[in-house]
């Protein structure tokens, strides 16, 4: 990872929108919240490859057909955002996303899931998370929330 994406990382990390933590470990497991597009500092929800850093849309599937962009931004944009957000939240925890072995995914639409399917595959190049998917009338704060992500990684203890 580039020093500038691992910055990037740890100033993504999720901050919880109430009264809950964004992740907890409990002896060789870490439970993490369910993590949305939103950035925590401004509380802005990420709707589209705009609302990324630079040069990431390229790398998730932003075309530059404004029809195209609009309709799979979305989707693209929220689950890099996601991950890249479980990721530094491991990296605080003293781990990496490898040590992620499950995941529950709730979607607006099932539709989304060959899109976002493609996004996991980046971050979960080798062995894939076993994984829950559940298509949900709403999420919180918004509807313009496309997914949901929840993981569980196995990271033992330091003695």
């Amino acid at each position: 990872m580039n020093e500038r994406l691992r910055e990037l990382d740890k100033n993504m990390i999720a901050s919880p929108l109430a009264r809950y933590s964004s992740w907890q470990r409990r002896g060789d497991f870490i439970f993490l919240s369910g993590v949305i597009a939103v950035e925590p500092a401004e509380g802005r929800i990420i709707k589209g490859f705009s609302d990324l850093p630079d040069g990431i849309g390229a790398t998730i599937g932003q075309t530059g057909e404004f029809s195209v962009d609009m309709k799979d931004g979305p989707i693209l944009a929220q689950s890099w955002y996601i991950f890249n957000s479980i990721q530094a939240m491991m990296i605080e925890a003293g781990g990496s996303i490898d040590d992620v072995f499950k995941l529950v995914q709730y979607f607006r639409n099932l539709s989304d899931f060959p899109r976002y399917n493609n996004v996991r595959r980046m971050f979960f190049p080798n062995t894939p998370p076993v994984s829950t998917v559940v298509e949900v009338s709403a999420m919180m704060p918004s509807d313009e929330i496309v997914i949901e992500v929840e993981a569980t990684a196995y990271l033992p203890e330091k003695e």
